[in-house]
């Protein structure tokens, strides 16, 4: 009995090993994922940033776009967003070439379209114009062959601009950090998801709420992951990241966790994240 224990991961599961995802053979078109969560701190940016890495050392061609006025994405992989053409140009409207916006990384297989404090203007600009819950999938449609992945790193927010992602998106991805108040918002969310399915995109689909900020050594941390899996079952990732203070020296460094301390654990889990959803069928 005690053997079976110990082969228990902190969502109560067996622990499970995911395969090494097979070199693709040609890239594109991407599934778009938007990484979602109305609760600001909750490892949204982080786990954009890294599962990018992740994926990018699994040969995918990976384009993150930074959807947060707060710029954390952006400033996180070192792109300088001064006199840039970013997220909110090709909103309104006044850059049509969303590839004049990309940037490259300095990771190889990595691009990103950046934002900066422009972008908390864009709701009240966009309020008024036809279709304004689709700009951003209109806006990404030209370069979705160019990727195997676009990743959107939503703000802390339920508004037009998190509704844009969700209808751009064929999946989400919650990140949820395991403490009680955090946990009580995911229903909200999710309902979210669900209205947006029934007016806007009817393919989205939630691909997983990742836990993240785990503590093994808190009963809190224990308790909240137990109430996740009773409430959500399989929709919680085996994947469950913990709380390291590698990621704030990754995002000084503005290289994904994967490059700035590639053998840590921390890394590794974002491997084994990259890994589960590719064998979940989320990414190709």
């Amino acid at each position: 009995m005690a053997d079976a224990v110990k082969t228990l991961g902190p969502t109560g599961r067996p622990v499970r090993e995911f395969p090494v995802p097979p070199a693709l053979k040609s890239h594109g078109p991407a599934r778009v994922i938007a990484l979602c969560n109305q609760k600001g701190g909750v490892g949204k940016t982080t786990t954009t940033i890294s599962l990018g890495g992740a994926l990018a050392e699994y040969g995918r061609h990976v384009l993150m776009v930074d959807f947060d006025p707060q710029g954390a994405l952006s400033a996180g992989l070192g792109i300088n967003t001064h006199d840039a053409v970013t997220i909110y140009d090709l909103l309104l409207g006044r850059e049509k070439d969303v590839r004049k916006a990309i940037q490259p990384t300095k990771i190889p297989g990595i691009h990103v379209i950046p934002a900066n404090i422009d972008l908390s203007a864009a709701e009240v600009h966009l309020v008024g114009e036809i279709s304004r819950e689709q700009i951003l999938a209109r806006v990404l449609k030209p370069v979705l062959n160019d990727y195997d992945v676009v990743l959107i790193d939503c703000q802390p927010s339920l508004g037009l601009l998190t509704v844009n992602a969700l209808t751009a998106a064929h999946g989400v991805l919650i990140p949820l950090e395991t403490e009680y108040f955090a946990l009580r918002g995911v229903a909200l969310l999710i309902e979210t998801i669900e209205k947006v399915r029934d007016r806007l995109n009817p393919s989205i689909r939630v691909d997983g709420i990742v836990a993240t900020m785990y503590d093994a050594r808190t009963l809190h941390a224990k308790e909240v992951m137990e109430r996740v899996v009773e409430a959500f079952g399989d929709t919680v990732l085996d994947t469950v990241i913990g709380r390291t203070v590698k990621f704030p020296d990754a995002s000084v460094a503005a290289v994904p966790i994967t490059e700035f301390a590639p053998a840590h654990s921390s890394a590794q889990t974002y491997r084994q994240l990259a890994r589960e959803l590719v064998a979940r069928g989320a990414i190709a």
